[in-house]
């Protein structure tokens, strides 16, 4: 048995980790299975490296006539790609018992296919949870507010409504103020200058250790202390008091941008494929390179020790970047799937979203419950205040951490709002994107390039001049689907094979079941 909750906070609600257990063994007792051992995890699932799990794939290594698994459903167990490839390298008969699925290797295509959609949905979700925090910092930034950590001269302070801004630091702003001022006259290094500052007693505020040159530099290039908000490449109006004028920000730049223009910058293009494949025969990376100032060329590092007497095979071996990108479009070619297919797993999405919208509403009203308790202690503090039966100090202390929770809870609220509101959106959105990837891949920039194939692609190799790829899961089942009907359909047989594919025994006839497949240009 395996259950986890993702915060030390869910944890002492006393609801999620006993609920499970509870469920579990239930199912077990009701199936007439001896439970060999439970573990239970208290983190996030975002990374790997949980504790309880990984002790738990060890026993499971080690006990070979243990082989099923019990989980509440399939985020407690997997969120993220790696973790569920630990779980399918088990071999184990995994029941998510509240989904009501049983995964096996004789398990359909469909359920395995559909499993892997939810692992990648489970990660989405986590992702959107950081997106909605990018947007909410953001969104201050746009109001003229800081969204993060202040540098040296400014500290974070509660505004008037209890949200965080930033103040000036009495203490520190007149000697920042002065590093602007020293440094625009030209004549001092930024060395010269770190060391006058260090003199004058500038220092980082909870270390106490003196600021180092690139601190200064740090300082020196800062937009903030002139009053503006640059966030993402624009420039906000803030509504924090400047510790420099613009005019003095600018001078400082110039003599900064002055000294720079001296030193020769080597120039650096994006590969698109640099990184992301190894080299067959020696495990290197392989690396891109422009030959004749005009034309890409890829080619091994050739930098392991057992390269070093292969140079004809490796180092002196290149490949033209026209002729990867033909054989990765040709890879993300085989995802595509019809109007049928699509509309198939839609339904099933569908299906599966009522359960996750019931989760999201009972977290949401757990946590509008907790906000209403602090607005209520906040209210009745503050008429103890204006009462005279605390003083302003304590008063100060107590609302200042009631309001923090207060915001979490609303932060979290708005967070599963979004998640609900996204999921089938989300969703569609996979689907559509590994239908259309050839498409989208061939109009990307290098960067995009890469990241698409990342998601969808791994362990690529080179060798001689072919490349090799695993399709992750779920898009290894939507490969193999599509080679599938591919073949049918040539043979006059299209419908009977959707059929075989997705509602029959898709592994019966399959070399190697339950295994990523692998695919050759």
């Amino acid at each position: 048995m395996y259950a986890r909750v993702s915060s030390k906070e869910q944890e002492k609600e006393g609801f999620s980790i006993p609920a499970q257990l509870k469920l579990l063994r239930d199912y077990a007792a009701a199936q007439g299975m001896a439970v060999a051992q439970e573990y239970v995890d208290v983190e996030t699932a975002k990374q790997t490296g949980r504790t309880s799990f990984g002790q738990m794939a060890a026993h499971l290594k080690a006990r070979p006539d243990i082989r099923v698994l019990l989980v509440e459903k399939t985020d407690r167990l997997d969120r993220n790609l790696k973790d569920w490839v630990t779980v399918d390298e088990l071999e184990v008969e995994i029941h998510l018992v509240k989904e009501g699925l049983v995964l096996s290797r004789e398990s359909r295509s469909s359920e395995k296919f559909m499993h892997g959609i939810k692992v990648l949905m489970a990660k989405n979700y986590i992702d959107n949870l950081s997106e909605e925090a990018r947007k909410g910092m953001q969104e201050k930034a746009e109001q003229g507010i800081w969204p993060t950590k202040t540098p040296l001269g400014y500290r974070n302070v509660d505004g008037p409504d209890g949200k965080k801004i930033i103040a000036v630091d009495a203490a520190v702003a007149p000697l920042v103020t002065k590093l602007f001022e020293w440094y625009s006259t030209g004549t001092l290094s930024l060395k010269e200058l770190a060391r006058k500052a260090r003199a004058a007693g500038l220092a980082h505020l909870k270390s106490g250790t003196p600021v180092p040159v690139s601190t200064v530099q740090t300082i020196l290039r800062n937009r903030l202390y002139t009053g503006e908000v640059e966030w993402n490449g624009r420039t906000y109006q803030g509504r924090h008091e400047p510790l420099v004028s613009r005019e003095l920000w600018e001078r400082v730049q110039a003599v900064l941008t002055g000294r720079n223009a001296s030193k020769h910058r080597r120039m650096t293009r994006d590969f698109a494929f640099s990184g992301l494949i190894a080299c067959a025969q020696c495990g290197c990376s392989i690396v891109g390179e422009i030959k004749k100032e005009r034309y890409v060329y890829y080619h091994c590092t050739g930098y392991a020790d057992k390269c070093l007497g292969l140079p004809a095979e490796c180092r002196r071996r290149h490949l033209r970047e026209e002729v990867l990108e033909q054989q990765f479009t040709e890879l993300l070619g085989r995802l595509y799937f019809d109007d049928e297919v699509l509309e198939w797993v839609r339904e099933a999405l569908r299906a599966s979203h009522a359960d996750e919208k019931q989760e999201h509403e009972q977290a949401i009203e757990r946590l509008q419950v907790e906000d209403r308790r602090l607005q209520a202690r906040l209210d009745a503090m503050y008429v103890d205040k204006l009462d005279g039966r605390v003083d302003a100090a304590f008063y100060e202390r107590m609302s200042s951490g009631w309001r923090a929770e207060q915001e979490r809870c609303r932060r979290e609220i708005e967070q599963h709002q979004s998640a609900n509101r996204s999921y089938m959106e989300e969703g569609a959105s996979l689907l559509e994107l590994a239908r259309n990837a050839q498409r989208l891949f061939a109009g990307q920039e290098p960067r995009e390039k890469r990241r698409l194939l990342n998601f969808v692609l791994s362990n690529c190799t080179w060798e001689d001049g072919r490349v090799t790829a695993t399709f992750r899961q779920p898009f290894d089942l939507l490969a193999e689907t599509t080679a599938i009907a591919a073949r049918s359909a040539a043979d006059g047989r299209a419908d009977s094979a959707k059929s075989e594919i997705w509602l029959g025994d898709l592994d019966s006839n399959q070399d190697c079941p339950g295994q990523s497949r692998k695919f050759y240009h």
